[in-house]
Formats: C-alpha cells, sequence, structure tokens
C-alpha cells in the first residue's frame, strides 16, 4: 500500500519517532557502559588478590556438552567467549542491519561522514601499530586498535551533559555500528583456521533455510533459535570463528512488520468492537470464549505491527548490556599487575603499539577521515562543531569489549596477552578521560 507524498506525520512526530529509540538505546548503553567498567574492575581486584587461583580456577572449569553426534568439553571460557558472546554479536548484527535499512547508514548522504570517521578510525590505528610493534611477536594482534566499544564510548558521552547534540550522539553511534562492521569482518577474514568446507556448508544451508522461512512469514523465534544453535555448531567445525554465525543472523533478522503500525488501529477496531459487546456481567461460557479468542487476536496483532528486529532488539538489549558483556569482561580483563609483570609490560612494543594505537591513531584516524569528506563537500550533523568530532575521536579511543576479544584471538602466549590487554586498559580509560574532559569544555555555554 503506497500512501500519498502529501500525507504523513508532521515534521514533529517524525523527528520523535526517530530520536525515542536513539534515545532508549543511548540511556540502555550507558548504563551497561558503567556495569562493564564494574566487571572489568572486579576482574583486576580479584586477580591480583590472594585469592587470585579461585579466579583462575573458575574459568579453566571445564563444562561438557554432549549430544552424541556433536560433542564439546571446554573451560568456561570458551563458552563465555565462543558461545554467549554469539548473542552479542547477534545484537550487533540486527543494529547494522536497523542502520543500513532504516538509521543513519540508508543513505550515501548520511552514511558519508560516520563510514569515513570509522574507515580513518580502523586505518590509522593499524599504521601506528605496526611502525611501533614492526615484525616482532606482537605483530598477530594488529586489528586489537581497530575496536571501538560502543557502551563505554556513549556512557562517557551521555556523562558529558544533557546539552550534547543529538547530531554529536547519533555520529557516533553510526561510527561506532560501521568501525564494528569493519572488525566482524576482520575476524571472519583474518582470524580462521583450516576450513572444513563440509561444515561450512551446512552453515550456508541452514542460513539458506533462514531465509526462505523469512520469506514465508514464519516469526516463531524458537524455530530460528534451534536452527541458529545447530548452525553454531556447524559453525564451530568450520573453523571461522563461531560468533560469526550470530552477525549473520542478526543481519538476516527483517526489520520490517507483517503491517504497519499505523495501520493498527484501522485492524483492531472490529475486535475492540466484539470485545465491548461481549462486557456485559451476565457473559455466557460462550461469550467468555469468544472474548479470548478476540484478546488472542489483539495479542497477534499487535505482536505483527512490530517487526521481528524490533522486539528481537528490545528482548535482547538489557541481557547483554547487562549480563553477557560484563560477564565478558570479569572473564577477560583479569591482568595481574605485580611490580615484575609491570616492568615487562613497559618495555613492551606490544603493549605500547595497542596504546598508541587506540590513544593516539584513533583521533587521527577519525578526525582526518571526517576532515577530508567535509573538505569533499559532506556536511557535519546539525550542532556539531570540529571541538566536538575531536572529542568523539578520542572516546573511539575506547576499544576494551572487541578489543579484549581480538586479543583472545591473536595470542595463546600468556604474555602476549598481558601486554595486549594492559594496553588496552590504559589506552581505554585514558581515551575515555581525555574526551570526556573535551566534551565537556567544548560543550560548555558561551560566556561560562
Amino acid at each position: 500500500m503506497e500512501v500519498s507524498g502529501d500525507i504523513g506525520p508532521p515534521a514533529g512526530v517524525r523527528q520523535v519517532r526517530l530520536a525515542g529509540p536513539i534515545q532508549r538505546f543511548i540511556r540502555t548503553e550507558a548504563a551497561g557502559g558503567v556495569v562493564l567498567l564494574v566487571g572489568a574492575l572486579i576482574a583486576l581486584i580479584w586477580v591480583n588478590s590472594p585469592w587470585s587461583d579461585s579466579y583462575h580456577h573458575l574459568f579453566e572449569h571445564h563444562l561438557a556438552f554432549d549430544l552424541g553426534f556433536f560433542a564439546v568439553d571446554e573451560s568456561l571460557h570458551f563458552w563465555i567467549n565462543d558461545a554467549a558472546m554469539v548473542i552479542f554479536f547477534f545484537v550487533v548484527g540486527m543494529e547494522i542491519k536497523r542502520e543500513v535499512a532504516i538509521g543513519e547508514l540508508a543513505s550515501a548522504r548520511r552514511m558519508v561522514v560516520p563510514a569515513a570517521a570509522a574507515i580513518g578510525g580502523m586505518v590509522i590505528p593499524v599504521l601506528v601499530f605496526f611502525l611501533i610493534v614492526g615484525n616482532s611477536a606482537g605483530r598477530e594482534g594488529w586489528a586489537i586498535p581497530m575496536a571501538t566499544d560502543i557502551a563505554f564510548a556513549v556512557g562517557v558521552l551521555v556523562l558529558v551533559g544533557p546539552r550534547i547534540p543529538m547530531g554529536l550522539k547519533i555520529l557516533l553511534l553510526a561510527m561506532a555500528i560501521v568501525d564494528d562492521l569493519g572488525a566482524i569482518a576482520v575476524i571472519a577474514i583474518f582470524y580462521t583456521d583450516a576450513i572444513d568446507f563440509g561444515a561450512l556448508s551446512i552453515v550456508i544451508g541452514l542460513l539458506t533455510l533462514v531465509y526462505m522461512l523469512n520469506k514465508f512469514g514464519m516469526w516463531y523465534v524458537p524455530v530460528y533459535f534451534v536452527i541458529g544453535g545447530i548452525a553454531w555448531m556447524a559453525m564451530l567445525q568450520s573453523g571461522v570463528h563461531a560468533t560469526i554465525v550470530g552477525v549473520l543472523l542478526g543481519l538476516m533478522t527483517p526489520w520490517q512488520s507483517w503491517h504497519r503500525p499505523e495501520d493498527f488501529t484501522t485492524i483492531i477496531r472490529p475486535v475492540l468492537g466484539r470485545l465491548q459487546s461481549q462486557s456485559n456481567e451476565n457473559a455466557t461460557s460462550l461469550d467468555r470464549e469468544d472474548r479470548v479468542h478476540a484478546l488472542m487476536e489483539v495479542a497477534e496483532v499487535g505482536q505483527r505491527a512490530v517487526s521481528p528486529l524490533d522486539r528481537l532488539e528490545h528482548a535482547l538489549q538489557r541481557p547483554v548490556a547487562f549480563v553477557v558483556v560484563p560477564i565478558f569482561a570479569l572473564a577477560n580483563a583479569g591482568v595481574e599487575l605485580s611490580p615484575d609483570t609491570l616492568g615487562d609490560v613497559f618495555s613492551s612494543s606490544l603493549m605500547w603499539g595497542v596504546t598508541l594505537g587506540l590513544l593516539l591513531g584513533k583521533p587521527i584516524g577519525v578526525t582526518l577521515g571526517v576532515w577530508l569528506v567535509v573538505q569533499a563537500g559532506a556536511q557535519l550533523p546539525l550542532g556539531v562543531r570540529w571541538a566536538h568530532v575531536v572529542g568523539i575521536s578520542l572516546l573511539g579511543g575506547i576499544g576494551f569489549t572487541v578489543s579484549l576479544f581480538v586479543t583472545q584471538l591473536s595470542f595463546e602466549a600468556e604474555t602476549l596477552l598481558i601486554n595486549a590487554k594492559v594496553g588496552i586498559l590504559i589506552a581505554s580509560f585514558a581515551a575515555g578521560a581525555l574526551g570526556y574532559a573535551l566534551l565537556r569544555v567544548a560543550n560548555r555555554p558561551s560566556g561560562v
């Protein structure tokens, strides 16, 4: 059904529809950033306490899963990084899908600035990393400084105050989403072992099945949960990192509702009329049965007015922000900071490559990328000044979640893991503090 271009909601209503979901998303991510920070601090305190052995014993404890035709016996650390984080990447995939379909990445005109910021913020940190690390053993971690932790970055931005321009918040979100897409591509391409094409063909077959079910209008989530679980098992055997299946399923989640939300009242009005006609106190059992059917019809119509992407994202955002990611931080941020360890760390080119890649490469890359496209004719979002751009470019240096994830994929040697993690922690906290300070100054009202 097409609607004439002259008919539509007022501009103010359209702005509320755009700003409302973004504001709710920001509030969730900001609070999630606080919980993430708490998880990281607990890990650091725990692993440097007299009870550090219990930390290692907990995450090295093995859990077995056996279906007969498929069995996994791995540590709790594996189940967090390779299984629970699939849900995190599934949500990331849905966020990318939403922005590409209807958000800031839906047109070339709107995506050019955040895309340029993200690309610059991925390329320059890698160059800085290689300049410092060279051909040492740490070079395998070249992708670590590419990532931006959206939860921490948005959390710091919200702390700056309510006068931050909405365009700046949208720019940071869009930039971080393009950044996530780049990190996912790197994980899929460069952190893949020898490929088992038989297992990979099973994954492709299952994803094709998901596509066909979507086309036929199958919205029953448990069906996709089972298919996704089997696809994860096959992806685990394929050699491609298993979390990629979460991203692919997120990208395949339908973003359109069965019918337009605006049509809800029109469709539901006859059903409500039936309910009102049966609302007397002397209703027979047959009337009550009809009433139950009518209420179920209301529920079904309401559900079909919300797209699967919106429904799943709404259901999973908080569990991911407040459970999955903090547990990931708890399992991966534990670094022993003894005097001997720190002495070795500060002489490590890997640590400095990661630190300066995030703390220096990110701001230069993001700012340079935006400057180039503005010189070519693009415009900064409404209310955004260059001081704001430099501020969020510093926030882009908060790597944390995805940087820690890539670290685990890059190294097995404990020394290299410690060096990289210390670099991530130093850069993330310094970038957050510097970005906050600059944005506070940039956001100060004139004359204050």
